[in-house]
């Protein structure tokens, strides 16, 4: 089984204006609503590949019960944590001005909640993968996901992680299977800016170094490199096609590497699976169908 926990879901409202003005009132010329958070992006996206995935979470208010209704119907399996205060986070996409979004913060998580999430995490098995995607409310110490790593010990359970900052950084001790940054997640983690592919590399490799066994670095239109334990470095271009949607291309590509890696065990064709997902997802208004991300791969 692969699972996936988002500490901070939301429904993305999607929204599109014609000449977007500050100080006015804009009229919007299309509208979406959809679940969003990045370990639910993964466990969507592995949906349309036809794997099913649990996605754990927590939520709160009417519209956490309207993020569970949304992604029941994905035919994701859920294991919601709700939280007796405060209310599940909406974000604002403008699909009219290019990287334009308000997020909001979301609700502080309990102890009792934490014990709960103890409990789902006690029960995952052998040979299962472990989604840790995204932000955490600022309440929750900056340890939490190497806290959940090292809690399921020697289990065999297979960990990827996409996270930045502080998150990531502390991940590494505990030798996640994979740690996916993007080049200003890598460059932020070192506290530099990386210019060039090559120092990417270098950078990279350190983190294989400090414990990842496998590492992806995703560079937007410049596609992506894997580099495995062997320092064996696998480059993909990004594929061509129209940027429409960029949200979420990220957590697109995890699902089509761990569709990829569930399908062959090899981790290159994993890879090669993943970058296609990622700009079928760029290319296509929401997530990308199974049909979209293998036309891609097979070009």
């Amino acid at each position: 089984m692969v699972y996936t926990v988002t500490f901070n879901p939301s429904l993305d409202y999607f929204v599109g204006t014609d000449n977007f003005r500050l100080g006015y009132t804009n009229r919007t010329t299309s509208e979406m609503m959809l679940p969003g958070g990045k370990g639910l992006n993964v466990s969507t996206v592995l949906s349309n590949l036809g794997i099913l995935s649990t996605a754990i979470y927590f939520s709160a208010g009417f519209v956490g019960e309207e993020i569970t209704r949304r992604i029941r119907e994905i035919g994701i399996n859920t294991e919601e944590i709700k939280l007796s205060e405060g209310c599940s986070r909406i974000n604002i996409k403008f699909k009219s001005v290019e990287g334009t979004e308000i997020n909001s913060s979301g609700p502080a998580i309990s102890e009792k909640a934490i014990g709960e999430l103890w409990t789902r995490i006690d029960n995952i098995k052998k040979d299962d993968i472990l989604v840790l995607a995204g932000s955490i409310p600022s309440s929750m110490p900056e340890t939490m996901y190497s806290d959940i790593i090292e809690r399921l010990g020697d289990k065999g359970v297979r960990t990827i992680v996409d996270a930045s900052g502080k998150l990531l950084l502390n991940v590494l001790k505990t030798r996640p299977f994979l740690v996916k940054p993007n080049l200003d997640e890598l460059g932020e983690l070192f506290d530099i800016e990386i210019k060039t592919t090559d120092e990417a590399k270098v950078y990279a490799e350190k983190l294989l170094d400090m414990g990842a066994e496998n590492v992806i670095v995703s560079m937007a239109g410049d596609g992506a490199f894997y580099l495995n334990n062997d320092r064996a470095v696998f480059m993909m271009d990004a594929p061509k096609g129209t940027l429409i949607n960029g949200v979420g291309a990220g957590d697109s590509l995890v699902a089509g590497f761990i569709a990829g890696y569930l399908e062959t065990g090899d981790l290159q064709y994993a890879f090669k699976l993943g970058v296609s997902a990622g700009s079928a997802s760029a290319f296509s208004e929401y997530f990308p169908t199974k049909e979209e991300i293998y036309k891609i791969m097979t070009c």
